[in-house]
């Protein structure tokens, strides 16, 4: 059974970056591409912790981007051919949702990847720091990707699931 999440975090990342592009030339692009990637491998894990929960969704496959496509307005498939589309199958609504949710909440962010540390998937220690402290050029490069007005009908989406993971037993009226 194949428990590698890479499949499932480049499709959201890309559609994340896809939905938010970057504000800048190349540079700014693989910074927003960055911190995309690191929100979205910090949802990802937080979503799939152990090898046997990323091994059922590589196998159920994790949903596709319609219904983000639909919150967002983004263009349907239909108008492009298959080849041009088949990576949108990877994407994970939740972790989508998961990482605009971080994008968005530093203080979030970090509760996340601290988190992290009760899963499976970190060997050794790995660093989020263009999501839990990007600097004036990350925020400049992501400032479509950062945006909580922009991010909060995606975020929204799936948020207390996000803050159950992260808060177990919190209270419904915080």
């Amino acid at each position: 059974m194949l428990t590698d999440l890479s499949p499932l975090i480049a499709a959201t990342a890309r559609w994340l970056t896809a939905a938010y592009p970057p504000c800048g030339g190349a540079l700014a692009s693989a910074l927003c591409e960055a911190q995309a990637r690191q929100a979205v491998t910090v949802a990802a894990w937080l979503r799939y912790p152990t090898e046997i929960d990323a091994g059922l969704v590589t196998m159920a496959g994790p949903g596709g981007a319609a219904r983000l496509d639909w919150i967002t307005g983004a263009e349907p498939a239909d108008d492009h051919p298959a080849e041009d589309w088949a990576w949108r199958t990877w994407v994970d609504e939740v972790v989508a949702s998961w990482a605009a949710a971080l994008l968005t909440d530093a203080e979030l962010a970090g509760l996340a990847v601290a988190a992290l540390a009760e899963g499976e998937h970190t060997v050794a220690p790995v660093e989020f720091r263009r999501l839990l402290t990007p600097d004036d050029g990350d925020h400049r490069a992501a400032a479509l990707l950062r945006h909580p007005d922009l991010l909060a009908p995606v975020a929204g989406l799936h948020r207390d699931q996000l803050l159950d993971r992260l808060t177990p037993g919190r209270s419904l009226a915080a």
